[in-house]
């Protein structure tokens, strides 16, 4: 019973310890972000004619 008690006492007492703590320095997050658009557009012969005949239509 000495034996069991001293072997539990000793695994007890080789158990890990965690420490959790805040860093010194606030986390900085550098989000670089680049959007570009490219808008592409046609014009059929009969609208680009209307177009040329009415330049005030737009």
């Amino acid at each position: 019973m000495k034996m069991t008690l001293m072997g539990m006492l000793m695994i007890g007492s080789v158990g890990g310890c965690v420490n959790v703590s805040a860093p010194d320095k606030p986390i900085v997050i550098n989000l670089n972000i680049n959007v570009t658009q490219e808008v592409v557009y046609r014009l059929d012969n009969e609208a680009k004619s209307v177009i040329k005949q009415n330049p005030g239509i737009f």
